[in-house]
């Protein structure tokens, strides 16, 4: 019998947190995926996560096996759309998904569905029935674990990143009932 369950992410589990970014970075780039290529996420971007209280961890048998920030209201990168439209208004507040990685040591195991999962419950709990997330155009695993969540595929956006030559992404939406 496994044990999981989503908690939010504290300073101790910065360490754990800053390995999974890692791993996860390396395996794109192994996949020849240019996301997470350019120092993005930084160490920094993950410690504001906890400080804002909006990152969080997917638990496994008491190890760290995922992690994710969940930011609530309105993204300025969504605001960009360059092709395809959002459902709803331009004032419509949501949550967004960003930094979304699994523990090498626990891929494979549709670890990615069931943190998802947490999130839009996380979410609605909130107050938010609209959930955002992107990923790179080439990044097909994780448009299979976007899409098999029921999110909907609404179009390109484009997110401002000196540092980033390659900054589309594919957009998703979904609304919870």
């Amino acid at each position: 019998m496994t044990t999981s369950y989503l908690k939010k992410a504290t300073q101790a589990d910065l360490p754990d947190i800053l390995e999974i970014i890692n791993e996860a970075k390396a395996y794109l780039k192994e996949q020849g995926i240019n996301q997470w290529q350019s120092g993005y996420p930084t160490d920094d971007d993950i410690k504001n996560d906890i400080d804002r209280n909006i990152s969080y961890v997917l638990m496994v048998d008491g190890k760290i096996a995922g992690t994710a920030a969940l930011w609530p209201g309105q993204d300025v990168n969504y605001k960009n759309m360059i092709e395809g439209t959002w459902h709803g208004a331009p004032e419509d507040q949501y949550t967004s998904i960003h930094r979304i990685a699994m523990s090498s040591k626990f891929r494979g195991q549709h670890l990615s569905e069931k943190m998802i999962s947490g999130l839009l419950t996380l979410s609605l709990e909130n107050g938010f029935n609209e959930v955002r997330v992107d990923t790179h155009p080439k990044n097909v695993g994780m448009q299979k674990v976007i899409t098999n969540n029921g999110f909907e595929y609404r179009g390109i956006i484009r997110f401002e990143d000196p540092n980033e030559t390659d900054n589309e992404r594919f957009a998703y939406q979904l609304y919870l009932k």
